[in-house]
């Protein structure tokens, strides 16, 4: 578990993904600069080449130099997108294991958070200033939610949404494991090289635009490779940009396959891209209870 910062502590921004919205970017560091962090960037930060922000020679550049600098004591990154799993099993290891820190964002980064658990054991933070088409609008709980998990020792408490379309999954029960997980498409994609064993865990899982048929494979894939077998329960967030009135729909296929598993599930929890999305930190101990609709992430290294 990285410490949590101060003020005057500094941050840096990395583009390990997609090229980023400049503008967007200075916005974010203003609110970080209002928090009395002080912020830098990358040197290939506003990069774009291709669909990517930079070659993956550079993106790595930048990511390793941020967790090998003892003056960076948080690593922010500009988005998600793509790419991040392409240099996911590239990071400093060595250099995240005697100096951990923070890197926080989700989507895409879930990769780098997965490779980081993995092979460090180290919490990430799965959260953003502001998602969607309406990013320049920032939800004061999502900006609390953030500043929580950055700068206290306070435990994270999450309450599910019964709006969230996901609540449909809700079953009864309670569990307890490290929240491991994030984006669905990258739990997919690092399976077999860069997904944590998940045994004793809560699998946490979030997507966005993807076809039903698409989530039905990646779920297939997960299941039978047993990949979530042993799970001690299943958070389930944000499912967004979905047709969920359709027959057939991607509840009903989620439904099929969690079923399988036979463990708790909390469904409707406001992690993901959809409309004010809380922070919660990857890797910690977490516990949930179904009937009571509440995730809490606890800051105990154990």
């Amino acid at each position: 578990m990285p410490p949590p910062l101060r003020p005057g502590d500094k941050v840096r921004f990395v583009s390990p993904a997609s090229s980023p919205d400049r503008d967007r970017v200075l916005r974010n560091a203003e609110i970080l600069k209002g928090w009395g962090l002080k912020v830098d960037f990358g040197e290939h930060v506003f990069r774009k080449w291709s669909y990517l922000a930079g070659t993956d020679e550079e993106r790595l550049a930048d990511l390793n130099a941020a967790l090998r600098d003892p003056d960076v004591r948080a690593i922010f990154t500009t988005r998600g997108g793509k790419g991040s799993y392409r240099i996911a099993d590239q990071l400093d290891f060595a250099a995240a294991r005697r100096d951990p820190k923070f890197v926080i964002s989700f989507s895409d980064i879930t990769a780098l958070h997965l490779s980081l658990l993995r092979h460090c054991h180290q919490v990430g933070i799965h959260g953003a200033f502001s998602i969607g088409p309406n990013e320049e609008n920032i939800s004061p709980y999502t900006h609390d939610s953030l500043r929580q998990a950055l700068m206290t020792t306070e435990d994270i408490v999450i309450t599910a949404r019964p709006e969230e379309a996901t609540s449909r999954l809700t079953t009864n029960g309670a569990a307890r494991g490290r929240l491991i997980g994030g984006n669905l498409d990258m739990v997919a994609t690092s399976a077999g090289w860069a997904l944590p064993d998940m045994h004793g865990a809560i699998l946490l899982l979030e997507a966005i635009g993807l076809y039903p048929g698409q989530v039905d494979r990646q779920m297939t894939m997960l299941r039978k490779a047993r990949h979530l077998d042993g799970l001690a329960g299943i958070a389930i967030g944000q499912f967004t940009d979905f047709e969920f009135d359709r027959p057939y729909s991607v509840i009903d296929i989620l439904r099929e396959h969690l079923a399988e598993l036979n463990v708790p599930i909390l469904g409707g929890l406001p992690l993901g891209h959809g409309d004010r999305p809380a922070s919660a930190l990857i890797g910690a101990v977490a516990e949930f209870d179904a009937k009571a609709g509440t995730l809490v992430v606890r800051r105990d290294r154990t």
